[in-house]
């Protein structure tokens, strides 16, 4: 198959049917395959884009500039989108990019799946490299999550004291949509440097989930029903050690406990609006 016939074909299709954008993918190439960037420069003279972003993987360091020097070159491309970002010690390629091809760069993203895919804020990566955080960033992955009526129904539960495994392993979930562990500790101004050489693995959270998924809906409504019988059963179930469950049912048992101070002290009342859309 042409990819510069498929490319055409795909605008006139686009054309009779009045789609307002197509987005033509190319496949992968090196800027040292001549046949394969000939190949790319034709798809161009065919379609006319409005636009030309050039994916480049930041993992790739100094070859990542290099490799969009070449490609803007014989592009003459009109921004970047920098692939697997997941940390500020990767800034240095955006600043790299810019400042040698001149060109915005339009999208980061922390991985390759759509997802993972942000804006690109220049002052945010900034603070990032600076070690000041970007909790900006932090706030907007947070209310992506967290909608209005969540929030209500999770601070009707909470002042009740009555905040349980369900709603637990609820936020559990909506943290893990925000994006990797580390990449949200690192948006916390004064942390991202303490911690990028750690190996924070996101794979934490699937021992704790496998526990309140070993519960019965009666033990994830009620914690208090859970008796010794009862972690003995749910360490079996999760393929965990009776003293992993012993320490996490210790851990919700002191996050209960501060929530029943935080609580009695109206903090709920003024954190949450600001946490709501």
């Amino acid at each position: 198959k042409d990819a510069v016939d498929i490319a055409r074909n795909a605008l006139k299709d686009a054309k009779s049917k009045n789609r307002n954008i197509l987005i033509i993918d190319t496949a992968g190439r090196l800027a040292i395959d001549e046949a394969m960037m000939t190949e790319v420069a034709n798809i161009k003279s065919a379609v006319n884009p409005n636009e030309i972003l050039f994916v480049v993987d930041s993992m790739t360091g100094q070859d990542a500039v290099n490799t969009a020097k070449a490609f803007n070159d014989r592009l003459d491309f009109t921004g970047v989108v920098l692939t697997k970002l997941d940390g500020d010690t990767r800034g240095g390629a955006a600043l790299s990019i810019k400042y040698t091809v001149n060109k915005p760069i339009k999208f980061v993203s922390s991985g390759e799946k759509m997802d993972t895919l942000d804006v690109f804020y220049p002052e945010r990566m900034a603070q990032r490299i600076l070690g000041m955080g970007d909790i900006t960033s932090l706030v907007e992955k947070a209310q992506e999550q967290f909608d209005e009526e969540q929030a209500k129904k999770l601070e009707s539960k909470i002042r009740k004291n009555k905040f349980d495994f369900a709603d637990f392993k609820t936020q559990l979930e909506q943290i893990k949509k925000m994006g990797n562990m580390k990449d949200l500790l690192g948006m916390i101004p004064g942390v991202g440097s303490k911690i990028k050489d750690l190996d924070i693995n996101d794979d934490a959270f699937k021992g704790i989930e496998a526990m309140i998924n070993s519960m019965t809906p009666e033990e994830r409504g009620n914690p208090d029903l859970i008796d010794n019988n009862r972690r003995k059963r749910i360490a079996k179930g999760s393929g965990k050690e009776i003293g992993d469950v012993n320490a996490f049912m210790k851990q919700f048992e002191q996050m209960r406990d501060m929530m029943k101070g935080m609580n009695k002290m109206n903090m709920f009342g003024k954190m949450m609006p600001g946490m709501r859309r």
